[in-house]
């Protein structure tokens, strides 16, 4: 017999952007209020997969919540702590790289999409823990310099130096407001 008070199962990725998709639906659509919608994401950002699958659809996708974000969002997202700052930081950096490889191959569309998703990425870092985002940002920025524990992050995409440099005028930006 299980328990009622197990652990809930954490969603795959997968699972984690269907349930973002249709929580922002509701959203948008006046059917879930801020409030309701800053716990169910609470619940996804708990997990990597969860954050990963959230941040996917709300920073890529067609949902004005990261344009116009609620404060209880906002705090919900400010309370993840390290793992929001981190993946918060990735999308600035991946975006910012595929930005400019779609400018290389004349891409318009999705440079486009890859600028949403880095002015999105950097209006979040704005909002999230001071402290942590500072730390975030310097650990990345040793490795566009080619030091450090984010050098296999860059290598592992295959980032060249123009989209390192790219990236680290990215990072710079965040600290301007």
């Amino acid at each position: 017999m299980a328990s009622s008070d197990a652990a809930p199962l954490e969603p795959s990725f997968p699972q984690a952007m269907e349930i973002a998709n249709q929580w922002l639906a509701l959203w948008e659509a006046g059917e879930l209020s801020d409030e309701v919608l800053a716990d169910r994401v609470s619940e996804l950002v708990a997990s990597r997969d969860g954050a990963r699958g959230f941040f996917v659809v709300s920073l890529a996708g067609d949902s004005p919540l990261m344009d116009r974000l609620p404060d209880s969002v906002a705090l919900v997202l400010r309370a993840g702590g390290d793992g929001v700052v981190d993946l918060s930081v990735r999308n600035l950096a991946m975006s910012t790289a595929m930005a400019l490889q779609h400018k290389r191959s004349g891409d318009g569309a999705m440079q486009a999409g890859s600028e949403r998703v880095q002015a999105r990425s950097t209006e979040l870092l704005r909002l999230l823990e001071p402290a942590l985002v500072k730390q975030r940002l310097e650990t990345l920025l040793e490795a566009t310099a080619g030091r450090g524990e984010d050098v296999a992050f860059l290598d592992r995409w295959g980032y060249d130096a123009e989209q390192r440099m790219a990236i680290t005028a990215a990072l710079l930006a965040v600290a301007e407001a």
